[in-house]
C-alpha cells in the first residue's frame, strides 16, 4: 500500500539549513489555516546539528504559519510516497511577526524599500553543487551533461511542475559540477524559490542514488559553488530602474546609490551572506569567486558585478541590466541574503555615500591594488559585522545575537580541523 501525502511545514534557519514538521495530508487544510508549533531556539541549531547557547533557552512558543502560494508538490517515485513542502514564517502565538524570523526581515525589508523609494526588487538565485558519484568528465561537456541521465532532465521537469522557472541546466567548470538557475522573480518569491531548490535537488538526487553537496568547497584546492544574487530594480510601473545609457556603463544615479551601499556594508554583511568557516577558503582572489570589494562591468573577481546585456533577437538592455552578488554561498539562509541586500541598497539610496567607482572590464590587477578586501574568514566578518553599527540596527538584538552564537559554535566544531577536513565536513552536511 503506497502511504498517504504528507504535508512539510518548514523554514530555513541561520544554517541554510530546511527544517520543520511534517502532518498527514488530511490535516493540511487545517494546517493552513492555523500553522504548527515550533520553539525558538530551534533558531540556534548549527549546521551540524547541536544547537548553540542562545537567549531563548527552553522557554517561549512559536507558530510556522504556511505561506500557501509557496507549496510546491513532489511526485512519488517508486517507494517513495509523493510529499508536498510549504513554507512558513515564524509567528507568535498570536499569529503576529515573530521579530527573529528571517522570511519576515526579507519581507519587511523589502516593504521598506518600496515605501521609502518607490522600488521593486527582482531577484534570481544561481546555485552551483557537485554530484559525487559520477565518472571523470570535461568541464561544461556534453558528456557531463549526460552522464547524470536521466537525473539531469527529471529534475529540470520537476522544478517546472513545481513552479520554480528553470532557467538553465548545465556541466559547470569544476570536477563533478552542475549549475541550475532560475528565471528572475520578484524579490521574496526568488528568496523562497532559493530555499526550495536546494531540498528538491537533494531529495531528487537521493531517489536517483545520487549524493549532492551544495558546499562552498568540497576541497580546498577544487572549485567553489557559489550562490550568486542577481538584483535588478524596478519603478512601480515596472519600468527598469537600473540601466540609464547616457551613465558611466549604463549604471543609473539609483543604482549607484543602491551599489554603494552594498559596497559600504560589505564586510558586515558577509557574515550572513558567506557564513561558514570554509567560505573563506573560496572567497580569495583567481577563483572567479570576489577577489575585492570593488563594482565592475562584467569582472566575475569583483563582489558587485554589472551583468552583460545582449541585443541579439531584439533584446531590450534595459530589461536586462542587473547587478550580481558574488559572495554568497548555500551556507547563507536566502531571505536573510536579500533582506541584508535590500537594506544595505536602501541605506545608499537615502544616505549620503561617496560615488562608488565603477571599474572597466579592462581593469588590471595592478589599478585594483588598492580597493578594499573581504575578510579573510569567519571569525573577522563576524567581528565586521559586529562593528557596524548601522548594518546591527536593521536586526533584532536577539537575531543578531543567535546567528554570531551558532556561527561562533560552527566555528569551535572545526577548530581542530584542517583545511581538507573543514571542507569534507560541510560537504557532508550541504
Amino acid at each position: 500500500m503506497t502511504p498517504d501525502k504528507t504535508l512539510f511545514v518548514a523554514t530555513s534557519d541561520l544554517a541554510g539549513q530546511l527544517r520543520g514538521r511534517s502532518v498527514p495530508s488530511a490535516a493540511a487544510d487545517s494546517v493552513l489555516r492555523r500553522g504548527v508549533g515550533w520553539v525558538p531556539a530551534d533558531l540556534a541549531i548549527t549546521a551540524f546539528g547541536p544547537i548553540a547557547p542562545n537567549v531563548f533557552g527552553s522557554t517561549g512558543d512559536l507558530r510556522l504559519m504556511p505561506d500557501a502560494s509557496t507549496q510546491v508538490d513532489i511526485p512519488a517515485r517508486g517507494e517513495d510516497p509523493a510529499v508536498s513542502i510549504v513554507l512558513a514564517d515564524q509567528c507568535e502565538p498570536d499569529g503576529s511577526a515573530w521579530a527573529c524570523c528571517p522570511r519576515t526581515f526579507a519581507r519587511t525589508a523589502l516593504e521598506d524599500l518600496r515605501r521609502e523609494t518607490g522600488l521593486e526588487v527582482t531577484a534570481s538565485f544561481e546555485h552551483e553543487f557537485m554530484v559525487r558519484d559520477l565518472p571523470a568528465t570535461a568541464p561544461f561537456s556534453f558528456e557531463r551533461h549526460r552522464s547524470v541521465e536521466p537525473f539531469g532532465s527529471e529534475l529540470v521537469a520537476l522544478l517546472e511542475s513545481a513552479g520554480l522557472q528553470p532557467e538553465n541546466w548545465l556541466p559547470e567548470y569544476g570536477e563533478d559540477q552542475f549549475e541550475i538557475t532560475l528565471e528572475p522573480a520578484p524579490g521574496l518569491v526568488a528568496a523562497d524559490r532559493a530555499v526550495l531548490l536546494k531540498e528538491l535537488v537533494r531529495d531528487h538526487a537521493r531517489r536517483h542514488g545520487h549524493r549532492v553537496t551544495f558546499a562552498p568547497l568540497a576541497h580546498p584546492d577544487g572549485s567553489g559553488n557559489g550562490v550568486h544574487v542577481h538584483l535588478s530594480l524596478q519603478t512601480a510601473d515596472g519600468s527598469p530602474a537600473l540601466h540609464d545609457p547616457s551613465a558611466p556603463a549604463g549604471l543609473s544615479e539609483v543604482g549607484r546609490r543602491f551599489s554603494a551601499g552594498i559596497l559600504a556594508h560589505a564586510r558586515a554583511l558577509l557574515a550572513f551572506t558567506a557564513p561558514s568557516p570554509v567560505s573563506y577558503l573560496r572567497l580569495t582572489p583567481h577563483r572567479w569567486s570576489a577577489g575585492g570589494v570593488f563594482l565592475a562591468e562584467r569582472n566575475r573577481e569583483a563582489l558587485l558585478r554589472i551583468c552583460p546585456t545582449s541585443t541579439v533577437g531584439g533584446g531590450d538592455p534595459s530589461r536586462q541590466y542587473n547587478l550580481e552578488f558574488r559572495a554568497s554561498d548555500a551556507t547563507a539562509n536566502p531571505w536573510l541574503t536579500l533582506g541584508l541586500l535590500a537594506r544595505a541598497g536602501l541605506a545608499g539610496i537615502t544616505g549620503d555615500l561617496p560615488e562608488p567607482v565603477i571599474w572597466p572590464e579592462t581593469v588590471t590587477e595592478e589599478e585594483l591594488a588598492g580597493v578594499p578586501l573581504l575578510p579573510t574568514d569567519l571569525s573577522a566578518a563576524l567581528d565586521d559585522l559586529l562593528a557596524d553599527e548601522v548594518v546591527t540596527g536593521w536586526l533584532d538584538p536577539a537575531l543578531l545575537d543567535t546567528h554570531v552564537s551558532v556561527k561562533r559554535a560552527e566555528l569551535e566544531a572545526v577548530a581542530a580541523l584542517d583545511p581538507v577536513e573543514r571542507c569534507a565536513r560541510f560537504a557532508d552536511v550541504y
